[in-house]
């Protein structure tokens, strides 16, 4: 900006040049009242923040907008006159006397003629003291000062030529000294001085930003540098399965316990691979694909792990929430890219975990499917066996929900086979148990059979989490070897959570859960057929105030048959503890504590009813949301599906089993009252009780199993 006036600012290029106007004459009756044809004073700063960092921002206000000082141009990053420079002043038309403020005016800004004593008087060095500074400043030999964007520090200019820095520290009159003694002032806006450097920069930070993040996209996704080293900007399409020529898994067959069937087919597929031609004589084919099921914990993974390290074949290793990812169309490119590389290494075998998170049904749901998992498990299918085929690779996958697979990747060609690794049995647990507690310091009195048969149920994860937590409490309690004790309180924990040893329970309370327990333990027992009853505790564990452990049966548990008169026993001994409170403390004295055994004896009542046929009104027909379409929800699948009469008589019907079971335990308690006493008793000054202490306690009594 340009003005005619050259007392007037002007700013180019991000500088700013302020200027201040001669004083007011003295015919004006004020400083800031002007006369006509003068002009106000006025001051443009490019950047202000430049001066809020100056020792005194209210001084120099004052300074730019006072007109009894003495006019001084004060200008940013303007190069100082040379010393040399002579400037004359011009007669003026109107005579000028010496006191007139124009010819103080040329006084103040002519040069002052040089000498040598000049450049004697200046202190040495390029740092001076601010002491130093200021009295250079006062005797007029300072020319120029040049002040950073923070105000710390200043470089000046001394009238010789000479420059120096001095360190300013919070003076809020410097501004004011400088300005009297006409000091040029200016201040730093930094390196980049220049606008147009400025505006260059700022289109450039965009596209140097932009490139930023793309390398570290890259790098992300394997780039060079990365982990994957692939390289290319679109890495992010590659397969991030992890490959091993010779695989090193440190697990083989030996190192698998409790699933000997698994074993078995899978072995096959070792074999095939080492001995070809012992098949192929035959006219048998390699098993393209192998799906191993089962419920979460029983050994999958670790099957696929023995896999590669028994066949010593090339093994591609990979998730399947691995091929969705962020854009759409990737999961297939990553499965082709995958296949790929399996066929250029074939005969090998590629291991896809949880199969189920790219291989559910498609098209299925409310809201129709999803197009990017579609697109991922066609090019799947296609993979496996297509138009081009798939020769030399074997397809192993693993996954809980066989359930929601679609049923064209579950056909013959792609998985031939389904390998079920199902939950270990006794002898299976016995030999996992053995496995992992290779490494640790058993005590003589541990029994593998005992634990296995304590343990119904237990995967093999349930089993290793059980050695590791006894291990734990071992070393909490400062022993050297792990006995059948922490063991025992290890899978207690598990099943039921930790005791609570410091809760602070009632006289009154602990009576009540005695007695319930002791319900419990006494309908279980006299009932014919039904579990024996392993232990009994009074002990808080988690949300329970008290446990009554009872050892199914294996048989039973492996085969999955109940009969009636099992469900009906079951059903009877849940509602002891709730029988034994009304017997022992009266009607209008019960609590809550029954209501998870409530739970229980309705949800096995209504599937007697309308699952298990055992209702004669209703008759052998299944009826109810017994499956449904697993991505409906719950509710939606399990709706009714059969009239409002029909469910009358279901209703009635659990009723009547209920409440027979009802009868059957309050006669059971009632007609053997001592018993019960005692193991109540008992349980208050023990807290636990054990079941040969508690088989003792019948014998003595001589009680007799529960006839109907």
């Amino acid at each position: 900006m340009a003005s005619a006036n050259p007392l007037l600012s002007s700013t180019f290029f991000g500088k700013t040049h302020i200027l201040i106007s001669p004083p007011t004459p003295k015919t004006a009756k004020s400083p800031l009242q002007l006369p006509s044809k003068s002009r106000p004073c006025r001051a443009i700063f490019a950047n202000s923040d430049s001066f809020k960092s100056l020792p005194s921002r209210a001084t120099l206000a004052a300074l730019l907008f006072s007109s009894a000082l003495t006019p001084q141009a004060f200008a940013v990053d303007s190069p100082p006159p040379p010393t040399n420079q002579v400037i004359e002043a011009q007669p003026s038309k109107q005579p000028s006397s010496p006191n007139s403020p124009f010819a103080q005016n040329l006084l103040l800004t002519a040069p002052k003629p040089q000498s040598q004593s000049v450049a004697s008087d200046l202190p040495e060095g390029t740092q001076w003291r601010y002491s130093e500074f200021l009295n250079a400043v006062k005797k007029g030999k300072v020319e120029r000062v040049r002040f950073s964007k923070d105000g710390s520090t200043l470089q000046l200019t001394a009238v010789d030529g000479r420059r120096a820095a001095v360190t300013v520290p919070a003076d809020p009159d410097l501004i004011d000294i400088l300005a009297m003694n006409g000091v040029d002032i200016s201040v730093s806006e930094g390196d980049s001085g220049n606008g147009l450097f400025s505006f260059i920069g700022n289109l450039l930070f965009p596209f140097i930003a932009f490139a930023g993040l793309f390398f570290l996209f890259r790098r992300s996704q394997g780039g060079p540098g990365g982990p994957g080293g692939l390289g290319g900007p679109m890495d992010f399409g590659r397969s991030k399965s992890k490959f091993q020529e010779v695989p090193e898994t440190g697990v083989t067959f030996a190192d698998v316990a409790g699933a000997d069937q698994a074993k078995l087919e899978l072995q096959e597929v070792v074999d095939f691979l080492k001995n070809p031609d012992k098949y192929t004589a035959l006219g048998a084919k390699i098993p393209k694909g192998c799906l191993l099921v089962g419920p979460p914990g029983t050994g999958k993974t670790l099957l696929a792990r023995a896999v590669a390290g028994e066949a010593g074949t090339p093994f591609f290793s990979c998730a399947a929430s691995e091929f969705v990812e962020l854009f759409v169309g990737v999961g297939a490119s990553r499965v082709r890219d995958l296949f790929e590389k399996a066929k250029a290494k074939a005969p090998c075998i590629v291991f896809i975990d949880e199969i189920d998170a790219v291989g559910r049904q498609r098209g299925a749901g409310m809201g129709g499917g999803n197009d990017e998992r579609e697109q991922t498990i066609n090019q799947l299918l296609t993979e496996m066996d297509g138009f081009s085929g798939n020769s030399g690779v074997i397809v192993l996958a693993a996954t809980n929900r066989p359930d929601v697979l679609d049923s064209a990747l579950l056909r013959p060609g792609r998985f031939d086979r389904q390998v079920t690794v199902d939950r270990p049995d006794v002898a299976g647990r016995v030999k996992i148990l053995q496995v992992h507690s290779r490494g640790k310091a058993l005590a003589k009195d541990v029994d593998f059979e005992k634990m296995a048969r304590r343990t119904p149920g237990f995967t093999g994860a349930d089993l290793q989490n059980l050695m590791n937590e006894a291990a734990i409490l071992a070393a909490r309690r400062d022993l050297k070897e792990i006995s059948k004790d922490e063991i025992s309180d290890a899978l207690e924990r598990i099943i039921a959570g930790p005791e609570k040893k410091n809760a602070v329970v009632s006289e009154e309370k602990k009576k009540l859960v005695a007695y319930h327990e002791a319900g419990h333990a006494l309908v279980g027992a006299l009932m014919p057929e039904y579990d024996p009853v392993a232990k009994i505790s009074i002990i808080p564990r988690g949300q329970a105030g008290g446990l009554t452990f009872f050892a199914p049966s294996e048989e039973r548990l492996e085969s999955g048959l109940y009969s009636r008169s099992y469900l009906e026993n079951q059903m009877a001994v849940a509602l002891g503890g709730r029988v034994a409170e009304e017997v022992i403390f009266g009607t209008e004295n019960v609590t809550t504590g029954a209501s998870n055994d409530f739970m229980q004896v309705s949800r096995v009542a209504r599937q007697m009813v309308e699952r298990f046929g055992f209702s004669k009104k209703i008759g052998q027909v299944a009826i109810g949301g017994g499956g449904g379409n697993p991505f409906l929800g719950q509710q939606m699948a399990s709706q009714k599906d059969y009239s409002m009469a029909t469910a009358d008589v279901v209703d009635a019907e659990v009723r009547e089993l209920v409440e027979t079971a009802y009868a059957r335990a309050k006669e059971i308690m009632t007609t053997h009252i001592d018993i019960l006493h005692k193991l109540a008793q008992l349980l208050i000054e023990k807290e636990t009780v054990d079941g040969e202490e508690f088989m003792s306690l019948f014998i003595d009594g001589k009680a007799e199993l529960y006839v109907s």
